[in-house]
């Protein structure tokens, strides 16, 4: 009797898991197969925006740079960031503090022990990195610890 309590406890657990994937795949405009990402994907991409991987602080194309433009998704190019909101946190990461309106998703995260909400590209689901409260005071109080490699910067013209 056990065995089959423990059984069917496991069984409705991973259920449930799937129907939120499915959830929160059905609201994606994007949709595709692994070996669809990892096509289109470089193997760095590939790792960051699907396998939610983080690059290594201070050697991301963006963590130091400021020409004025906007940030996109690097996987289905949705405009997530203005550069208005980038500012200098001395992360090693590009940080924003807000993302363009409905761009971005966002979905707990208790990873490697710890407590953190994870930022997803709204279009596709790419992980992008993640928020704290720990932003420029004088504006919205928020960071958005993003990794370079999940983006994509347009010049302004």
């Amino acid at each position: 009797m056990k065995k089959l309590i423990l059984m069917l406890s496991i069984f409705t657990l991973t259920a449930c898991q799937g129907q939120k994937k499915e959830q929160k795949n059905s609201k994606l405009k994007v949709v595709k197969t692994e070996a669809e990402w990892k096509s289109e994907l470089t193997p760095e991409q590939y790792e960051v925006l699907r396998k939610k991987g983080t690059e290594s602080a201070f050697t991301g194309k963006y963590w130091d740079h400021f020409e004025k433009g906007q940030y996109v998704c690097a996987a289905c190019e949705n405009p997530l960031f203005d550069s208005q909101t980038k500012f200098e946190s001395d992360c090693g990461w590009p940080s924003f503090d807000q993302a363009i309106k409905g761009s971005v998703i966002y979905e707990n995260d208790y990873s490697f022990g710890m407590s953190r909400v994870e930022v997803m590209c709204a279009k596709c689901g790419g992980h992008l990195g993640h928020v704290f409260d720990d932003g420029p005071k004088e504006s919205t109080g928020k960071r958005f610890c993003t990794n370079s490699i999940s983006v994509k910067f347009i010049p302004k013209k």
